[in-house]
């Protein structure tokens, strides 16, 4: 009786999951708009991550050029799913579109977009992710 006791008491106090420290208004005003640039010779991240793949954006409708603040929220939360915050090295998000000997994974079926994590956008999204960690004062999630 005292265990089930035990486990009813636990359960009820147990702390529910940490919101996620990362930024929506860096996110929404630095971050996502690089996922909709064109670069040469490469699709938009949108073209391909709005459809078949894990790391799910939302399509961005017929002649518009920017997302609305509902789509922005639902690629906010897919985009934190890939992030670990304070580590951009650890943070699929940014390793998988940089190239691997600049730190990134060995493959991307999108190709590579950053040759190296000095880039200006690989910075961005970089800063994005470190602040998270400054932010929570906890690291890793």
């Amino acid at each position: 009786m005292w265990l089930i006791l035990f486990f009813l008491l636990g359960v009820q106090t147990a702390a529910p999951p940490p919101a996620s420290t990362l930024d929506f208004e860096t996110f929404k005003t630095k971050v996502q708009p690089l996922l909709l640039e064109k670069r040469p010779g490469h699709a938009r991240c949108t073209t391909c991550h709005s459809r078949s793949t894990a790391f799910r954006l939302q399509p961005l409708p017929p002649g518009r050029s920017a997302y609305n603040d509902e789509e922005t929220r639902k690629n906010f939360d897919m985009a934190s799913k890939f992030v670990v915050p304070g580590v951009p090295s650890k943070s699929r998000l940014l390793t998988m579109p940089l190239t691997h000997e600049a730190g990134g994974t060995e493959f991307h079926p999108g190709g590579k977009h950053w040759e190296s994590q000095n880039d200006p956008e690989w910075k961005a999204l970089s800063e994005w992710v470190k602040n998270a960690a400054a932010t929570s004062g906890r690291g890793l999630r």
